[in-house]
């Protein structure tokens, strides 16, 4: 499965024509074949003025990664590749201090094949603050207008509208690739209404980091919605018992998991 998608020469001009998108940091998950591929495509988007940030950091623990082995000729400006585990590497970069959320402009471009690291930093955030208390991984139920869904050892639900293999650069446009005809699905959407569906109880609160299109076939989800999800898991854990339905989607693809947070 795919989070980004199908670029074409009229969207790669079309990314040119719009005004230039500003990001602090861009953190690219990975740095294997897919990592290497979406630098190579933010190299195109910045010489196309359709991408600009302040930095481009490649997360891998692979010191020799396809991302290492890159020519000058092919890497992006200011471009760092930092050495450490997803895990560890998250739960230094993302704050703890929330300070002014709608200030953040870093984002991140998460690989096909990664697990759900949202859900983990989340979970763990939420240990630290309630040492006391429950935090566990809950089973999420098949959603049975969903054609695809598997479920990971840990815990992880994965669906899918596509019941194909998607090609790494599509971009989900309105008609989709496949099927030649409209696209008339989208998780976000589908998700925020079905919650109850998912756990069976109406207080699950949907928490979806929605992966979207930015340029040349590179999609992306925005910090601030990981901080505003650990806010949300805050406040409402600091009430009393709460679950919330974290899920880190496309149109067509996403990953779920169910965090359940115990009475005090």
């Amino acid at each position: 499965m795919s989070t980004v998608g199908a670029t074409s020469a009229a969207d790669a001009a079309g990314d040119a024509r719009r005004a230039t998108q500003v990001f602090g940091r861009v953190v690219v998950v990975g740095g294997g074949c897919y990592g290497g591929y979406y630098v190579r495509q933010l190299l195109r988007a910045e010489r196309a003025g359709a991408l600009t940030w302040q930095e481009l950091v490649v997360v891998d623990r692979d010191p020799a990664c396809a991302v290492s082995m890159l020519t000058d000729a092919d890497r992006p400006s200011r471009l760092q590749l930092v050495v450490a585990s997803w895990d560890d590497f998250f739960a230094e970069f993302l704050p703890a201090d929330t300070g002014d959320v709608e200030r953040v402009t870093d984002a991140i471009v998460p690989s096909p094949l990664m697990p759900h690291l949202m859900a983990d930093w989340l979970a763990a955030r939420a240990r630290a603050r309630w040492p006391g208390r429950s935090v566990r991984i809950a089973p999420i139920a098949e959603l049975p207008s969903i054609p695809w869904q598997r479920s990971g050892e840990d815990g992880t639900r994965y669906v899918s509208f596509a019941e194909w293999i998607c090609p790494i650069n599509c971009i989900e446009p309105a008609r989709c690739p496949h099927t030649r005809g409209p696209r008339t699905w989208s998780l976000p959407v589908a998700l925020n209404s079905r919650v109850p569906e998912l756990r069976g109880e109406p207080q699950a609160t949907p928490l979806l980091f929605h992966c979207t299109h930015r340029a040349y076939g590179v999609g992306m989800i925005d910090v601030r919605d990981v901080i505003l999800a650990d806010v949300t898991i805050a406040a409402r854990g600091a009430a009393g018992a709460a679950a919330f339905v974290v899920g880190t989607v496309s149109h067509c693809h996403g990953a779920l998991r169910c965090i359940t947070i115990g009475t005090p």
